[in-house]
């Protein structure tokens, strides 16, 4: 009955009598006593629940709450309160893997519904039930696209990807033993002529790019996927899903595999997590999506019913000869997601992005008119910019964040040798007057 309560005296001897054993040191008789711990435990001294609750206050207290304008891959989005309420709740917030459809409808319709929705956005035929984040996603359809190729075990990654994508990228390959070539970047786009001489060598099994890069800059991939198909390869697209109401999709510029991160979708910050990754694809390459996929199908009765569908065995019993081991995923997040896309809708998703834009190029122009500012690279961008400053790029950061402004992020952090730029994003939370005050700081400074 009360199965969190800790063990009674009673209780532990009886257990130890069922075992034959004398005593709970009779337990670790065979581990040498040099290797044992015989000091005391470093343990807090004890408190009450109200001290507890005081003691969290005071270390919550100690954060500042900053007016964020920075991006970089982790995005400040308004979200409507109703979200978190209705992720709060216990059928949600406890669910289980849903294994059982008899018993999880409610779980498998929220992912069908989270899966349809990446779809559309996408234009991609089809989507798993979520991953843990977009680097992670990204990834995986590296994996996809090496399974794809068979002999082929080289991905091509545009040096315009966020670095931070870049590392879990190369971290995956790594271990399994992918080759990744480094795609040039001109002029803060990836460089068309030199992704096809590195596919000329003809050992490419898929190019990664993304949308926005790690600028901001909304990067023009005419010409690529035909590049790309041409040498037999796949094209894997990373792309900000809230900008996909307003930008070219995935599927709209040839690409085979889209990935990233559903965070930009209303979900808050959090100090980095969690957040969800997306993948989708193409009809093709459906057996190839790692994860899960729920399907929509009906009844004995004729009633519409949803379950999981096409897992592929490998996954569960012959693990060596999967393509990926991720069977699991934040699904809370997936709902959150969805909930966020059926609240804006279409309409909503495009305001958010013309009035991201619009703050964006009110604030780049203001930096400008500073004289002390211009625009790293002379290309369209949608809510993130890098800009040039002559102003010490540290000094100014810190005075900026000494008055509760977090951003621009100092470009050297992300791009080394970057030292005199900095990256700044404005979404839609951020207001007319916020801006203005931004660059009233930076006057200052100048």
């Amino acid at each position: 009955m009360f199965k969190y309560f800790p063990h009674t005296g009673a209780d532990i001897k009886e257990m130890l009598g069922r075992i034959g054993v004398g005593s709970l040191d009779d337990l670790n008789a065979e581990i040498p006593a040099e290797v044992r711990f015989n000091k005391e435990y470093n343990l807090p001294v004890s408190m009450s629940e109200s001290e507890v609750r005081e003691y969290f206050t005071r270390l919550g207290n100690e954060n500042r709450s900053l007016t964020v304008f920075a991006g970089a891959g982790s995005y400040d989005h308004y979200a409507p309160s109703v979200v978190s309420q209705l992720i709060s709740r216990s059928e949600f917030l406890t669910a289980y893997t849903p294994y059982q459809p008899e018993i999880s409808q409610g779980t498998l319709q929220y992912i069908f519904e989270f899966q349809s929705m990446i779809s559309e956005l996408t234009g991609m035929e089809s989507c798993n039930a979520s991953m843990y984040d977009g680097p992670t996603a990204t990834a995986e359809a590296m994996f996809m696209a090496v399974s794809n190729a068979k002999k082929r075990n080289k991905v091509l990654v545009s040096k315009t990807v966020n670095p931070n994508v870049m590392r879990v990228v190369k971290t995956y390959a790594f271990f399994k033993g992918v080759e990744i070539a480094e795609i040039e970047e001109k002029e803060g786009v990836t460089d068309l002529a030199s992704m096809k001489e590195l596919l000329s060598a003809g050992d490419v099994a898929g190019v990664i790019v993304s949308s926005p890069n790690c600028y901001g800059i909304v990067e023009d991939y005419s010409g690529f996927s035909e590049a790309v198909h041409d040498a037999k390869a796949l094209l894997i697209m990373n792309a900000d899903p809230s900008t996909l109401s307003v930008l070219k999709t995935p599927k709209e510029w040839g690409a085979d595999i889209a990935c990233g991160d559903g965070q930009t979708l209303g979900m808050p910050l959090n100090f980095g997590g969690p957040y969800v990754g997306y993948l989708a694809t193409t009809k093709e390459l459906l057996r190839k999506l790692p994860g899960r996929i729920v399907g929509a199908t009906t009844d004995v009765d004729g009633k519409r019913a949803f379950v999981l569908t096409l897992q592929a065995r490998e996954q569960h019993i012959r693990r060596q000869k999967a393509n990926s081991n991720i069977c699991s995923n934040q699904s809370l997040m997936a709902l959150y997601v969805t909930i966020y896309l059926a609240l804006m809708g279409k309409k909503g998703l495009r305001e958010v992005n013309e009035t991201s834009y619009a703050g964006a190029h009110y604030l780049c122009d203001e930096l400008i008119k500073t004289g002390k500012f211009s625009l790293c690279f002379n290309h369209p961008f949608l809510k993130e910019f890098a800009v040039k400053t002559t102003l010490n790029v540290d000094k100014l950061y810190k005075k900026l964040l000494d008055n509760g402004i977090l951003g621009g992020i100092p470009m050297k952090q992300l791009k080394p040798g970057m030292d005199n730029a900095l990256l700044f994003c404005v979404t839609e939370k951020r207001t007319r007057a916020e801006i203005d005050r931004l660059v009233s700081l930076i006057k200052e400074e100048a």
